[in-house]
């Protein structure tokens, strides 16, 4: 029984701390809303997860429902895309367009999709890599799963929207149009029929293609998780930072390339012979190494308690994948 629980108790906590706790979105000060990203991002990975190992299929539709979970999340659930963002203070909301925050929402459905999703699967998959290719929940897992996602979802929806929102940042309630929370849902539901369908092309394709190109060394593939993630950040800039003179599609259709970019290249990558964990564990540490940097960003507003926390919590983290890599060294790593 703790051996069958123990990758989704891992899962359900890697996947806010990854996402939020390490990159300094949810900080010491506030950390009791970890308990409902738990039941958000924890579960919603774990679904994630467990959909597309039934479906036996790969990363690219990983990727995908990870898009449906972040549209769920801004669009949805806490609405943060299309409410204004209450951060900004005075600065004009640059990037608003028909009531969407444009350059915001897709900086988190590259950030949400990867550092929520991806990531922390990647990571417990590492740990537990004997059950890398086998569901972990059944039916009656499932369904607590889905019951928890929803009850959480609720919850963030309520702090967020009903007491941060008015409480904290002093913000009016914004009550967004039926029709975006609609489209919303419709979004969803292709993103998840697109992810089926990418199963099974993936799965038509990887019987009758061989593959001779090498995977590149770990390091190389390390260092590149480092160079194509840290650019990624200069959508937050330019919303934190705003420039109105700057057109609205060079941050859009800029982002929208440099993620197929990135995408493209990490495919590549992994469908040459020899993809191993080491591999795996240098695609992870150089994700968490963007994330983690980048979440100093701004920290200088922060009470000198979180900034220290952030840095002891990134430094442990550091360590535990150190350790991660010396015990795949150990064991072997699998290809």
């Amino acid at each position: 029984m703790k051996h069958r629980l123990a990758p989704v108790l891992t899962l359900l906590l890697l996947a806010p701390i990854v996402g939020e706790v390490l990159s300094g979105a949810t900080r010491l000060s506030y950390i009791i809303v970890l308990i409902p990203e738990i039941m958000v991002w924890g579960c919603g990975a774990l679904l994630i997860r467990e959909a597309v190992r039934r479906w036996r299929g790969g990363w690219i539709s990983m990727l995908v429902l990870g898009l449906a979970l972040a549209v769920a999340e801004e669009l949805v659930i806490q609405q943060t895309s299309l409410a204004p963002l209450p951060w900004l203070g005075d600065l004009p909301a640059y990037g608003r367009v028909w009531g969407v925050n444009w350059v915001y929402f897709l900086f988190m459905l590259g950030y949400e999709a990867t550092w929520i999703v991806l990531v922390p699967v990647q990571l417990t998959e590492l740990l537990f890599p004997d059950r890398r290719d086998q569901p972990w929940l059944r039916a009656t897992g499932l369904v607590v799963a889905s019951i928890v996602f929803a009850l959480g979802s609720f919850i963030a929806w309520f702090l967020w929207t009903q007491r941060a929102r008015p409480v904290v940042f002093h913000v009016p309630i914004y009550h967004p149009p039926i029709a975006a929370i609609v489209i919303g849902l419709l979004a969803i539901v292709a993103l998840a029929a697109a992810a089926f369908a990418l199963r099974s092309a993936k799965a038509s394709s990887k019987a009758s293609s061989t593959n001779a190109r090498q995977a590149p060394p770990a390091w190389q593939v390390g260092l590149g998780a480092v160079l194509l993630g840290l650019p990624w950040y200069a959508l937050m800039t330019v919303v934190f930072a705003p420039r109105p003179e700057l057109p609205l599609a060079v941050p859009m259709l800029g982002g929208c390339a440099w993620a197929i970019l990135a995408s493209s290249a990490v495919r590549r990558w992994a469908g040459g012979a020899g993809w191993s964990d080491h591999h795996r564990w240098a695609l992870v540490f150089g994700a968490l190494l963007v994330s983690m940097s980048a979440g100093f960003l701004g920290s200088e507003t922060w009470p000198q308690t979180d900034v220290v926390a952030k840095a002891a919590l990134n430094v442990l983290a550091v360590l535990a994948l150190l350790l991660l890599a010396r015990r795949i060294h150990q064991r072997g790593p699998a290809t």
